[in-house]
């Protein structure tokens, strides 16, 4: 294991938040290490390729950095170049693709341990999101390989059988998107309807595709199992 390097704050996480801290602590002058386990923004690299943010830009801002985007509500491409230029205009020190194995205290600090090498922190921020948790339906055959936990690109899915499991926003964005590049699409909620927080003018188009028989729903219900074929 490399030389144990001692910083004043560790932050575990290169998202949004995790940047945000690292701009405070150097306002403050406080030596500090960003810790990330992929790549700059992780979580926002893993979202949908089209993927319109249901916040507007100026709610993504960080550090007083201004946010400008060419569309009402900004793209998870325009929020990759906005982050990695914050990023670099500011030169946060950060480490890609170094995972965190363990935090313990040690001697009235912590001991960082990562797949790189060791560190030592007076405080540890944990900012690590939950995007990278996938929520599991806990059935049989969910572990097999047509069924995934991260929706990217659309054009995988043409003129292919699809069931989405959700209707919330993320749900109904893959829903709409697969649906549109030709897949025969079904979608499974657990509720009564559509969810009551995807984004407002999106809701009407997935309310209308399920009227006119074009996706096909099963509202209160849920899957037992998935099978092979």
């Amino acid at each position: 294991m490399n030389s144990v390097q001692h910083y004043t704050i560790i932050i575990i996480g290169g998202g949004p938040i995790g940047l945000a801290c690292a701009l405070e602590a150097k306002k403050a002058g406080l030596d500090y290490l960003i810790l990330e386990r992929g790549c700059l923004v992780n979580s926002l690299y893993n979202y949908p390729v089209n993927m319109t943010f249901f916040s507007t830009s100026e709610r993504l801002e960080i550090g007083n950095v201004p946010f400008v985007s060419t569309h009402p509500k900004p793209t998870r491409a325009e929020s990759l170049e906005y982050y990695r230029r914050v990023t670099k205009d500011n030169g946060i020190h950060i480490h890609l693709f170094e995972e965190v194995l363990n935090v313990q205290p040690q001697n009235n600090q912590y001991l960082i341990e990562t797949i790189k090498g060791a560190y030592t922190a007076q405080h540890v921020i944990i900012a690590t999101g939950f995007y990278d948790i996938p929520y599991l339906l806990n059935v049989p055959g969910e572990d097999l390989p047509k069924v995934k936990h991260y929706y990217d690109d659309p054009h995988f899915y043409a003129f292919q059988k699809v069931v989405v499991v959700g209707a919330s926003n993320s749900a109904v964005d893959a829903a709409l998107e697969t649906w549109r590049k030709g897949a025969e699409l079904t979608i499974v909620v657990r509720q009564s309807e559509i969810g009551q927080r995807v984004k407002y003018w999106v809701k009407p188009d997935i309310d209308n595709r399920i009227k006119e028989g074009s996706i096909k729903a099963y509202f209160l219900s849920h899957n037992t199992a998935i099978l092979e074929n």
